[in-house]
């Protein structure tokens, strides 16, 4: 079997013990059908006879359901069975002459914990790399703990994949975000003796959501207008769609001529061409999340919302634009009434400031209390959440997220003394769409986008001659803070 980098994402290793048998192979089954991406088999102080019967029935289980199979150590019996590969340690029989062994074709892994060991390794043609231990794990007792700035140094100094290895469960794994692995691999996080099959299914069903979110390639879609300054609009949105991972793609709505003192003018596409902007995308990169942002004029809001609704876009996240920090007016009147009829009722989220929110819900909001109706209105209206940004005029930093009359929170925030906001508006709301496309919940994206803010802000970038830019790569490297344990 030819290994491709997604076979490692969800890498589950057998325990060296226990189960046996027919319990063995069960659990085996329930991983594989929770998402389990290859199967190591890892016997430790079995007798030779008893590894290779169960060698032979994981392997059989592996081929029904087309899942690489993978022996550790043991060279020997990975071609006495024709395995698809072997997992070797830096005190196991050396790279080169398990090739000679298996040939060309065989998947050979080689654990490495350091880049000299990863490079040589890759040199050497290896197809993966296995690197650890990134957290504390009671299953080697004389492991040494990796920090993840060397694992990550090790995921970018070779081209084949790196798999994380070593105590990794369902609630560490996302400290691990961006650090460049191709998956993770699991004993104790997947397999328990005294686990029911059903147990196993579940757990394995956790580890690999998590594990798909962290690793596979997401996309999001901004449609909204350009920023030559680069401060806000797609600009902004690409830049935040990196600093959480996510391939980022743009549609533009309009030129702008701005810079941190104000816009000058405004060309805005035809819709023709936005719709074959949007057809290219839609055909070619799916966007699992949409962002949209400016949207001057009634017909190109027409178009984007055809096109949305032809191409059934899901996880929509609408910042209603309308006037821009500086001041000035970034929509037409007319189109506000097309942008609330057609584009709204499509949204899994708009997120409006107040004044925006005053014009959506033709109310007056001067309080929590305001924010909390105006959202239920909008609610109400278009069917979709509301996240009621309080930054404005209320409430300090404190935002509204409604989704229904039943579940609604305050998102409090500390205000951080930084008048170089431009953009905060654009940045939020693509931070909440990289995030949807990451598969997490409206709560959850509203959060790590507000943390995601607070990075950029509180790095205190101070350019240009009125309200500035944030500083977007504050958090590129890490959107989590990094915890070494």
């Amino acid at each position: 079997m030819k290994l491709t980098r997604s076979h490692l994402t969800v890498y589950a290793i057998t325990p060296p013990h226990e189960p046996t048998g027919s319990a063995l192979l069960n659990q085996v089954e329930a991983a594989i059908r929770g998402g389990a991406t290859i199967i190591q088999l890892r016997r430790k102080e079995i007798p030779l006879s008893q590894v290779k019967e169960e060698a032979l029935q994981v392997q059989a289980l592996c081929r029904q359901y087309k899942v690489p199979f993978i022996i550790d150590d043991n060279v020997a019996l990975a071609k006495e069975i024709q395995a698809d590969g072997v997992h070797i340690g830096q005190d196991d029989m050396p790279l080169r002459e398990a090739r000679s062994i298996l040939g060309d074709n065989a998947i050979i892994g080689v654990t490495a914990k350091t880049i000299a060991q990863a490079e040589l390794a890759y040199e050497e043609g290896a197809d993966y790399i296995g690197s650890g231990a990134v957290f504390a794990t009671d299953t080697k007792k004389d492991t040494t703990r990796m920090s993840h700035d060397i694992f990550e140094s090790i995921c970018r100094a070779v081209p084949i994949p790196v798999v994380a290895i070593g105590g990794i469960t369902k609630d560490n794994m996302s400290l691990l975000d961006g650090r460049g692995m191709a998956g993770f691999a699991m004993i104790g996080a997947i397999f328990n003796s005294s686990s029911t099959i059903d147990e196993i299914y579940t757990k394995t069903r956790q580890v690999a959501t998590i594990a798909h979110r962290l690793v596979d390639t997401v996309t999001a879609l901004t449609i909204a207008g350009s920023d030559c300054s680069g401060g806000a609009g797609i600009q902004a949105d690409l830049k935040t769609m990196l600093a959480h991972h996510v391939y980022g793609m743009s549609a533009i709505t309009s030129l702008t001529a701005q810079n941190t003192m104000g816009v000058s003018a405004i060309s805005n596409v035809t819709p023709d061409f936005m719709a074959a902007q949007l057809d290219a995308i839609f055909t070619d990169i799916p966007p699992k999340a949409i962002k949209t942002g400016m949207l001057s004029n009634k017909e190109l809001i027409t178009v984007i919302a055809e096109k949305l609704r032809h191409y059934k876009a899901t996880n929509i996240v609408v910042d209603p634009v309308m006037i821009a920090t500086s001041g000035a007016r970034l929509i037409d009147e007319d189109a506000i009434e097309t942008l609330v009829n057609t584009l709204l009722p499509l949204a899994t989220l708009v997120t409006p400031n107040i004044p925006e929110a005053e014009t959506l819900s033709r109310m007056s909001i001067t309080c929590g209390d305001d924010m909390l109706q105006a959202a239920s209105t909008i609610y109400n209206t278009y069917h979709c959440a509301v996240l009621v940004k309080g930054g404005h005029r209320i409430n300090d930093a404190n935002d509204l997220l409604y989704i229904s009359p039943n579940d609604y929170t305050w998102f409090t925030g500390k205000r951080i003394k930084n008048n170089n906001t431009h953009g905060t508006g654009c940045t939020l709301s693509s931070a909440i769409a990289a995030n949807l496309a990451k598969g997490y919940d409206i709560p959850s994206a509203v959060q790590r986008a507000k943390d995601y803010i607070s990075l950029t802000l509180s790095a205190m970038m101070d350019i240009g001659h009125g309200s500035g830019p944030m500083d977007h790569g504050a958090g590129l490297i890490h959107t989590q803070p990094y915890t070494n344990q």
